[in-house]
């Protein structure tokens, strides 16, 4: 659960390093956000020499967060940190890397792009497999081998 003034890491490599939640977007008076979420933020933390530099405000997808995050197959998933993924006005990402886990739901989400960034997607599926996931386990096995060895299959 993200609330105003909640600080966030920054999950991918955009340039900023520590984000604090401003404002949660939606419906009317939102007090918390959870896995999926667009917040108002402002950079807290920055690399130095990136087009992204402290005190300035933008907007972010939550992708982690230490609150539970309960699937309706009975599944519960709980992260170490609260962390977010820095976008532009229509969605897209603003970097070109995103490390660190992040949950199947944001891809459910129109995400796909964020979700197709991950540099380990493996630690998505490998969380939990079921009988019904081990198709989608199994194709992004290869899908990170070939990433790792160069060739195509």
């Amino acid at each position: 659960m993200i609330q105003p003034q909640t600080h966030l890491n920054v999950a991918d490599n955009s340039g900023a390093r520590q984000l604090m939640c401003i404002r949660i977007i939606g419906a009317g008076n939102r007090r918390y956000a959870s896995i999926g979420d667009i917040v108002v933020a402002v950079i807290k933390e920055a690399v130095p020499n990136m087009s992204l530099e402290r005190s300035e405000v933008i907007r972010a997808v939550i992708v982690r967060t230490c609150k539970e995050l309960k699937r309706s197959n009975g599944m519960i998933i709980q992260y170490d940190d609260n962390a977010a993924v820095v976008i532009d006005q229509e969605g897209n990402p603003k970097g070109t890397r995103i490390f660190g886990a992040i949950a199947r739901e944001l891809r459910q989400l129109n995400f796909t792009k964020i979700v197709s960034l991950v540099v380990d997607e493996i630690v998505i599926t490998i969380l939990f497999v079921y009988s019904d996931d081990i198709v989608y386990f199994l194709h992004n096995l290869v899908q990170l081998t070939s990433k790792c060895t160069g060739s195509s299959k």
